[in-house]
């Protein structure tokens, strides 16, 4: 295989499929299916996954509440993700490991890299919850930040459209896919791939990102095998 170690990035919105709030289950079972296939590949996998299906720190400003107290929402509601994610990939019969930058002992583990490493090593799956543990970052930052951490040779972002587009695909039927991008490309075209400060850390750190269509079953499989889907953006 081209990687040994990844980092899925998933968006909680992904996680509503065909709902309006919450999580669809299956969409869920199809995640859980398409993650075993992957590390049976024998690649080794982290994930980590968004809360916007439950509660976004954003809407916190919206609704009068403190825009800290809004993103410590937008954690707990990440976890609740992770613990459903978590289910679902242990009925396929995969070994988990659910970790939390927000101490919560009764439900995950502490986020300390060492161990992570040691469960990646083991070949369990560690799905990072509650973002970095901060307000004002968000869970791509959450994503990037871990992946570097735990020296993952890719960010693979799993979202609903199939790549990267030169303009929004549902809004422009002119819009054409990109391929392959460079991190300069990417800032000088101001295309949408991650936030700046997540983006920035991939780049200083040279790691790839991969943006493609997690939502198609099977495509995390074919894209590790090397076929060419979705957009890469690196150096």
């Amino acid at each position: 295989m081209k990687f040994k170690r990844i980092l899925l990035k998933l968006s909680g919105e992904a996680l509503m499929g065909e709902k309006n709030y919450g999580i669809d289950p299956n969409r869920l079972n199809q995640y859980a299916t398409d993650i075993k296939e992957a590390k049976e590949l024998g690649v080794e996998i982290a994930l980590v996954i968004g809360g916007g299906n439950i509660f976004r720190g954003v809407q916190a400003v919206d609704n009068g509440i403190d825009k800290v107290q809004g993103d410590y929402m937008g954690m707990l509601a990440t976890m609740i993700n992770g613990i459903a994610l978590q289910s679902a990939i242990e009925n396929q019969g995969v070994y988990t490991r659910l970790m939390s930058a927000v101490q919560m002992d009764q439900i995950a583990e502490p986020y300390i890299r060492r161990r992570a490493v040691r469960h990646l090593e083991k070949g369990r799956i560690v799905i990072f919850g509650a973002g970095t543990g901060n307000p004002y970052f968000t869970t791509d930052t959450a994503a990037a930040l871990r992946a570097t951490e735990i020296e993952a040779d890719l960010v693979i972002k799993g979202t609903n459209v199939d790549g990267i587009y030169t303009a929004d695909p549902k809004k422009d039927p002119n819009a054409t896919k990109i391929d392959q991008l460079t991190f300069k490309e990417v800032y000088e075209k101001r295309y949408s791939v991650m936030d700046l400060t997540a983006f920035t850390l991939c780049e200083e750190n040279k790691k790839p990102i991969w943006v493609f269509d997690m939502n198609v079953p099977g495509n995390l499989k074919k894209l590790l095998m090397g076929e060419k889907i979705g957009t890469i953006v690196e150096n």
